[in-house]
This record gives structure tokens, sequence and C-alpha cells, in this order.
């Protein structure tokens, strides 16, 4: 007697017993309930740089490089550490959709602004010497344009995705022997691999522009600070493609969980850390006449 596709045989090989559904559980993987654990502690400390920083806006590191840009940086970062629920339990059509529609327009933003973020680096430096006409580029809307602009493309590529092969839940009875694997089929590689793709080449932009920055006379270079930000987001996301490939099943989601968590945190270190040390513990520093004296040195 040969057993249906969601059925196994036992061990006596007599009758035939259910499969076993392979996912992301709550309750019977320790490893959900330390990205649940991680991701909650990683989105509170984000929150809380927020708070440091709404309560520090007019001191001169925060209103350096754009503090409006820095709040969308820190909630986009907070909400991106928060979509990460969204891989975990058992996946169904709606949060197949929203996980990877989530990330991608999340991440999309968050490279936005520290691309932005690293041209105001630029025109703040040229705009300190005399008579140039950069000066007229500082305090303008255009670094939310940019973001906008950049973020609406991501959009755009998500639109058209869920337009013409939205994601959906699907059931493996093949892959795996005695069990079902429940997963999200992605149902376009071509739309998967282009918001990947897009977010890619924002923070290899980001990269190449904050490492030619990174030696700009300034006493708080904050593109020393990004070019290693982008860089471990982009060294995360290159080693997460080979490994996402070579996994099946729950395993692949936790790879993609572990990239998001881990760029985020990157992002968030790399670039916020040193400012909070400055606030908290270094307020000596935290002036415009120590900003000033480093730009002119």
């Amino acid at each position: 007697m040969k057993c249906l596709d969601f059925d196994w045989p036992n061990e006596k090989k007599d009758r035939c017993v259910p499969k076993l559904l392979e996912f992301l559980s709550y309750t019977d993987d320790i490893i959900v309930l330390v990205i649940s654990l991680v991701s909650t502690i990683l989105s509170f400390l984000t929150f809380l740089i927020l708070i440091t920083f709404i309560l520090h806006q007019d001191t001169a590191i925060v209103k350096a490089n754009n503090r409006n840009l820095s709040f969308l940086l820190l909630v986009s970062i907070m909400l991106s550490f928060l979509c990460v629920f969204m891989f975990l339990g058992h996946p169904v059509d709606l949060t197949c959709i929203l996980r990877q529609v989530s990330f991608g327009i999340l991440f999309s933003v968050a490279v936005s602004c520290v691309l932005a973020k690293t041209v105001m680096v630029c025109i703040a430096f040229r705009a300190t010497k005399p008579g140039s006409s950069w000066k007229l580029w500082i305090g303008s809307k255009w670094p939310n344009s940019l973001v906008l602009f950049c973020s609406s493309i991501q959009v755009i590529i998500c639109m058209l995705w869920l337009a013409l092969a939205p994601p959906f839940s699907e059931v493996d009875t093949h892959s795996s022997q005695g069990k079902i694997i429940v997963q999200c089929n992605e149902s376009s590689v071509i739309g998967f691999y282009s918001v990947l793709g897009y977010m890619g080449v924002l923070a290899i932009i980001s990269f190449i522009m904050a490492f030619l920055a990174r030696t700009l006379p300034d006493s708080f270079n904050e593109a020393k600070y990004i070019t290693f930000s982008m860089l471990v987001f982009c060294s995360v996301w290159i080693a997460m493609i080979p490994a996402y490939l070579s996994t099946r099943g729950k395993y692949m989601v936790a790879v993609e969980i572990f990239a998001i968590l881990t760029s985020s945190a990157g992002v968030l270190g790399c670039i916020f850390f040193p400012k909070c040390y400055i606030i908290l513990w270094r307020p000596e520093l935290n002036a415009r006449s120590h900003l000033l004296e480093g730009r002119h040195q």
C-alpha cells in the first residue's frame, strides 16, 4: 500500500502516519525564541537611541548631517528588527507577501537615508570654503527628496512584483523524507532578486561615496562610520546569498532572518553608537565649536 503525500510509513512499515510539519514554530523551535528575544532587544535599543536623539536634538552632534535623516533612519532600523516576526510562525499567503515587501522597502528607506547623509557630509565640507555656492544646499529639502525618490523606486519594484506574481504559501512533500515543509514560494525569482539587487545598488553607492569622503578633515566625520556600516551591510548580504541558496525549509528562512538582524545591527552600531558615546559620556565634544575646529584643521 502506497502512502499519500501527506503521510509516511511508520517504523514497522505496517501503516501510514502523518508527516511532521516543518516551519519556524513558536512552540517547537528554540531558535524562534532566541530570534524573538534578539529582535525585541535590538528594536528596544534602537528606540532608546531614538529617544536619546530626540532629547538632544538641539546639540551639535545630532544636528550634524541632518537630524531628520537620523530620526527616519532609526525608525526604519527599528521596524526592520520588528519585521523579523513576519518570518516566524506558520506561513500564510498574507505573511508571505508582507515579509519580503516590508523588509525590502524598510531597508531601502534605511540605505537611502545613509546615502543622503553621505552626500550631506560632502556638501557640508565644501560649504565651509569661503564664497562656496554649496552653502545654498545646506538646510534645503533635497535630502528628504532623495530619500523619497530612492525609496519610491523600490516601492514600484515591489508593486510590480505583487501585481504580476505575488508570493504565496505552499507545502513541499517531496524534498524531505517524513516531513512536510511549509514555506513561502516567492513566485517570481526575478522579483525577489530585483528587490535585493536594488537594495544592494544603493548600499554600494553609499559605500563608495562614504569611502571617498572618509578622509575629509572633520572632528566628527560621519563618512568614516557610514563606510564601516555599509561594509558590514554589503558583506552580510553577499555572504547570505550562497547560504540562502544552499539551504531548504525553515533553515533558509533562518538565514534571511540572520542577515536582516546582522545588517541592521551593523548599521545601528557603526553610525549611532559613536554618537551616543559622545552625547552621554563626552558632552564636552558635543559642541559646534569643536566641530568647526576640526573642519579648519
